[in-house]
């Protein structure tokens, strides 16, 4: 019986597997590198050990560490998650050989597997189908495009797609160069790479005792890098007879191996509708929670208990209910090439609904390192029907909260309401087609309106108290109280700049500049404006110079600009704008278009917050363009004057 049991793993993995064990009365334990020492799977383990260092290769990576951790620990059981050592059978055998229980397949089984070269070779055995091997040294152009992959691992590393002959030497000894970093064995191979095909695969679980479950399809097409992005069960679309067969095929390679506990069948599916096996997965796969809501089990309660020797509970799986999605939320910018983000995490909350699940292996407060997979969270959905299943979870992500570095969370929202996705019409070219309109800027209108709420928000802030219709009162612009003020966000990722304008009331509330928009009541954290009639409510949570807004229909990320930044660094040369918003309260004598003027002559004199600012001549010229007259009020960036340089103008 498993008393202790260390994961050897990480993050979001490391906390989904204590949760069972708590559940399962089991005591836990982590392991942690230095850049994790403040992490959630080490606050939530009952015992931690240090790996010092902080890259993969110097702790997660070292398998001789991780024993001698579980020993000093006084564990009695080891679990590998997924990734770093979790297909290792070198590791498994440690473990065993340590005298610690391993909660994974049988070591004959992770090594007839791992390589997916022998694997194919095993399944063609099995009358599996498959995709016919490439030599990569005799490859022809009749042979693209093709696909090279690494024979020891998955998860994208060391997978390229070649289309080009003259590419092919490169991307070979690229590709083996990041096999050997992710896995230590830089074998590659190479296969006809199948365009747009549907990635489907199946999970087993198989006992000691000869029983082997398919617990249905999975649908993983939706992948960025080769790495899955959304996920469901059970495969939409799927004729009866392919799924049996699919089924058929799964079971067979598990028995072929002797495999015991957690695995994963993957198939690729061409559009003909022809299957060919890919690779089995001897782990656990981060999908699983799919399964596991269709299903109605744990899957890791399933595994901790074939290790200790039990059976499966029955001949048969349970039956399959409803339809289940899940969507990977990682810290990172799809507009940008998938480019990695790190930094604070200020928050992460996800509304907790009904059918919807969260696994985590962060929370608020948390800091996203450099180290480690971008991933932050798996959102899952589980309803009745696909249709609901994919609603929910739309739904859900939209209306989290998340608050610091980017994220591909607008992404997820817009792929589950693709028409394509909304379709079942998959396959893993999805964002290969759709990724620009997937990664378009926001309406334009909508992100102004958050801009407003977050602008309404700091007025609030800076009060002295709320007025009973729930307006703030804004006390810090009373000495000039007829001028609209101004606040200026630039909004992210797109980089596009807001101006919103603003004027305390007679009454103590606020009237904003933007037609259409009327600010119903203001708080210092929550704003509601109504907009050509329509009332929305806004979640404004300002920190480390950044403005976040949330709304029932999406959530907006603002930097807010200097309030009095000098624009001019922004325009043309000789362009005289003002730095603030005020009053243009004189003129330099006989200041008129066609004057010379000197550099540094005073020639604008502009009133604000009850000072006077002087406009100076940036050099000395000609003044070409004058907009400025006594008693005009100016918002700040409105141009005021253009004064020209003879030695900077351009002949005929």
């Amino acid at each position: 019986m498993i008393k202790s049991l260390l994961v050897a793993n990480r993050g979001e993995i490391a906390c989904r597997i204590f949760r069972t064990c708590r559940a399962l009365g089991i005591a836990t334990v982590a392991v942690y590198s230095d850049a994790d020492a403040g992490a959630l799977h080490v606050r939530e383990a009952d015992t931690a050990v240090r790996l010092p260092g902080a890259a993969p290769a110097d702790t997660y990576l070292r398998g001789d560490l991780v024993v001698a951790a579980a020993l000093a620990a006084g564990a009695d059981a080891v679990h590998p998650g997924y990734g770093f050592l979790s297909e290792n059978a070198d590791f498994a055998a440690a473990v065993q050989d340590a005298g610690l229980r391993w909660i994974g397949p049988p070591v004959k089984a992770i090594e007839l597997m791992a390589s997916k070269t022998r694997a194919k070779e095993l399944m063609a055995a099995a009358g599996v189908p498959l995709l016919a091997p490439v030599d990569p040294s005799a490859a022809t152009a009749g042979d693209l495009p093709l696909l090279l992959k690494a024979a020891a691992g998955g998860g994208g590393r060391g997978m390229r797609i070649v289309r080009e002959l003259g590419d092919l030497p490169g991307e070979l000894t690229a590709a083996a160069a990041e096999a050997l970093s992710a896995f230590g064995d830089g074998e590659v191979f190479a296969e006809p790479y199948v365009e747009r095909g549907r990635h489907v695969e199946v999970q087993v679980m198989a006992d000691e005792h000869d029983g082997v479950w398919a617990l249905g399809t999975r649908d993983c097409s939706l992948q960025r890098r080769h790495q899955k992005v959304i996920e469901e069960a059970p495969a939409p679309g799927l004729p009866d007879e392919l799924r049996e067969r699919l089924h058929e095929a799964a079971v067979a390679a598990a028995r072929a191996v002797g495999y015991r506990g957690a695995g994963t069948v993957e198939f690729l599916v061409a559009a003909d509708g022809r299957p060919y096996f890919l690779e089995m997965n001897t782990r656990l796969q981060v999908e699983h929670p799919v399964t596991e809501s269709v299903f109605g089990l744990d899957l890791v309660a399933l595994q901790l208990r074939t290790a200790e020797g039990e059976p499966l509970p029955s001949a048969e799986p349970p039956p399959p209910a409803g339809h289940a999605v899940e969507a990977r939320l990682y810290a990172e910018d799809p507009a940008r090439d998938w480019q990695p983000q790190t930094g604070a995490l200020l928050s992460l909350d996800v509304p907790d609904e009904p059918g919807v699940r969260l696994d985590t292996g962060y929370t608020g407060g948390d800091t996203i390192g450099v180290h480690y997979d971008p991933m932050l969270a798996k959102v899952i959905a589980h309803a009745p029907t696909r249709t609901e299943a994919v609603r929910l979870l739309a739904r859900a992500l939209e209306r989290a909260r998340i608050h610091g570095p980017v994220t591909n969370r607008d992404l997820l929202v817009r792929s589950l309401r693709h028409p394509d996705f909304v379709g079942a019409r998959l396959d893993t070219g999805f964002y290969e087609r759709h990724l620009a309109e997937l990664t378009a800027p926001a309406d334009e209108a909508a992100v102004r309106l958050a801009a407003t709420a977050a602008a309404v928000v700091e007025a609030a802030r800076n009060t002295t108290g709320t007025t009973a219709g729930g307006f703030a009162r804004v006390g810090a612009w009373r000495n000039l109280p007829s001028q609209p003020q101004i606040r200026r966000y630039r909004s992210e990722p797109d980089g596009a700049e807001h101006e919103i304008t603003y004027r305390p009331t007679r009454d103590g509330g606020l009237t904003v500049g933007t037609d259409g928009i009327r600010v119903v009541s203001a708080g210092r954290a929550r704003v509601t404006l109504e907009h050509d009639g329509v009332t929305r409510h806004f979640d404004v949570f300002p920190a480390d110079g950044k403005v976040y807004v949330d709304t029932a229909s999406g959530a907006y990320t603002f930097t807010a600009l200097p309030r009095f930044t000098d624009p001019a660094d922004r325009t043309e040369p000789g362009s005289l704008l003002a730095p603030m918003p005020g009053t243009v309260v004189r003129l330099a004598d006989g200041l008129a278009e066609g004057a010379a003027v000197e550099a540094g002559q005073p020639l604008i004199w502009l009133e604000a917050m009850k000072m006077e600012h002087r406009i100076l001549a940036p050099a000395s010229g000609t003044l070409t363009a004058l907009h400025a007259a006594p008693g005009l009020q100016v918002e700040v960036g409105a141009l005021l004057a253009v004064v020209t340089d003879p030695s900077e103008e351009q002949p005929a």
